[in-house]
């Protein structure tokens, strides 16, 4: 199990970044900015092979569910 910054939410936040440096801004007067999303993601092939049983409960909460 992982829970994590999003990646395509941080994907998003870097092309922000990267267009307000090409308008002009200069990086180091930009301020640094938490993730707003995250991303529960449930590998059930490993927690099988671990011998893990993930309850379903968990399961749901999850993002992703890897088979």
């Amino acid at each position: 199990m992982v829970y994590a910054a999003s990646v395509s939410g941080n994907y998003h936040r870097a092309a922000v970044y990267v267009d307000k440096i090409f308008k002009g801004s200069t990086p180091a007067d930009l301020p640094v900015e938490k993730p707003t999303t995250f991303d529960f993601v449930v590998n059930l092939r490993t927690a099988q092979a671990l011998g893990l049983t993930i309850p379903p409960s968990v399961l749901q909460q999850a993002t992703q569910v890897i088979q």
